[in-house]
């Protein structure tokens, strides 16, 4: 990787639709190499994070990478605002600020974050990356004032049980008006046999 590239404040990203592209593959190989953001296009497990395709972004990772300055999203040769971005993202991610705030704490602690939809979860969680080794949490966003029946729990310990991750049940803050974010609370699920 040439230093020009990573001395780069901001890489360029084109919004499409619900995606954003890096066109560029040495700056999508850059971002992936860096924390595992978004996948290269028709790479499904990419072995090395050196690669000649474009990288795709959704939405969540883009609004972490916009927020934290890492990224420029254009559309149309125009610059998007991060609120633009953050209200295409409420369009599509149901209960997305609490998701969010969630993706957000992960993520500024050093986490790999994934989405976690092929574990009937928000987010599969890793301390090392995808490809280095599998994901040892899946984690559930509950709102504050959400109920989880002991059916539920048993079935999301089932499911964590049978691909070998821990289950954790994410809780964001309460919304407070200053620019501080309270931290959220996480409820890790350890199984053991009776």
């Amino acid at each position: 990787m040439s230093q020009n590239l990573e001395k780069q404040q901001k890489i360029k990203v084109e919004l499409v639709d619900n995606f954003l592209i890096v066109w560029n593959p040495k700056e999508g190989a850059y971002l992936y190499k860096t924390a595992y953001y978004g996948k290269p296009l028709g790479i499904s497990k990419p072995k090395i994070p050196e690669f000649d395709v474009p990288l795709i972004l959704d939405l969540m990772e883009g609004v972490y990478l916009a927020e934290t300055k890492q990224i420029e999203v254009i559309e149309n040769k125009k610059p998007v605002s991060l609120k633009v971005l953050q209200k295409k993202a409420m369009q599509l991610y149901e209960e997305f600020e609490d998701k969010y705030a969630i993706y957000h704490d992960l993520r500024t602690n050093g986490l790999i974050v994934t989405p976690g939809i092929k574990f009937g979860c928000d987010f599969a969680v890793y301390k090392y990356g995808p490809g280095v080794e599998h994901a040892p949490y899946m984690v559930s966003v509950k709102p504050q004032d959400s109920t989880l029946s002991a059916t539920e729990i048993v079935k999301a310990g089932r499911l964590a049980t049978t691909v070998r991750k821990r289950f954790i049940i994410a809780i964001p803050s309460q919304q407070i008006e200053s620019k501080e974010r309270e931290k959220p609370k996480y409820l890790i699920f350890k199984w053991f046999k009776a």
